[in-house]
């Protein structure tokens, strides 16, 4: 670790105990790591959280407002989507995927980047951008160092199985626009969206999504922290990923 991380680690502590941050110390160690097969791939797996591809949306007390708010209001995030779409079109842009690069078929259009909402959001996709605002980022419950955007696969469009980074994060899937001939497996388990509600799974398991139908699939991604991770986790966690990422140009 950087001098950086050790000063950030020790506030952490000050702050809230000895061994409050023990887990995050124990995901860096190799020698301590315990990861499930089907998340080999992944770049770090921090102790102590559930080993569960899927999860229940509605089970968790700081993520069910999140899936609420987006599930009741889901006609009109369609609607204000499928204007954006039409007559904005330049708005998207190709999904720059870290395994996988920029793809064609898979276009986004970001709500919140860079620890921020974005204006393009808010300006074509108020709802969404409203409900992102005031249940994930102001509850605390999105993570900041990660995303959330409109995930439009287009027909034939195929996301070939991967593990993304980590597992102190969780994934949300709100089905915003489905056609037949979707799907998302997880851990070799398959599932298929159902418009208008949301999926809940951990993406440090292996993972793949296609559309095999005849017009764009589009989901609402959202990246929040895993809800068994604490605050002085948290801290530790947005500490060291952000110094590795300055060190790094990621």
């Amino acid at each position: 670790m950087t001098p950086e991380i050790d000063a950030a680690f020790d506030l952490i502590r000050q702050e809230y105990g000895a061994g409050s941050i023990d887990r995050v110390e124990a995901m860096l160690d190799p020698t301590r790591q315990n990861r499930h097969p089907l998340q080999h791939k992944a770049r770090w797996i921090m102790p102590g959280l559930s080993h569960r591809p899927w999860h229940d949306p509605y089970e968790h007390a700081e993520i069910r407002p999140v899936v609420l708010a987006f599930e009741d209001a889901h006609a009109a995030v369609k609607a204000e989507l499928a204007t954006a779409w039409e007559r904005r079109r330049t708005a998207f842009s190709e999904y720059p995927h870290y395994h996988f690069g920029e793809q064609q078929e898979w276009q986004s259009l970001h709500l919140y980047q860079d620890g921020r909402l974005t204006d393009a959001a808010t300006e074509l996709v108020p709802t969404a951008a409203r409900i992102l605002r005031e249940t994930a980022v102001a509850t605390g419950a999105m993570c900041p160092l990660l995303e959330s955007f409109f995930s439009t696969l287009l027909p034939g469009a195929i996301v070939k199985p991967h593990c993304d980074l980590w597992n102190f994060t969780i994934n949300l899937h709100f089905a915003v626009d489905i056609p037949d001939g979707c799907g998302v497996s997880v851990a070799h388990e398959t599932r298929s969206w159902q418009e208008g509600r949301c999926l809940l799974f951990d993406y440090s398991f292996e993972h793949e999504v296609w559309n095999k139908g005849t017009r764009t699939r589009t989901v609402l991604i959202t990246d929040l922290w895993h809800p068994e991770t604490t605050i002085p986790e948290r801290a530790a966690l947005v500490a060291l990923v952000r110094e590795i990422r300055a060190l790094t140009g990621e």
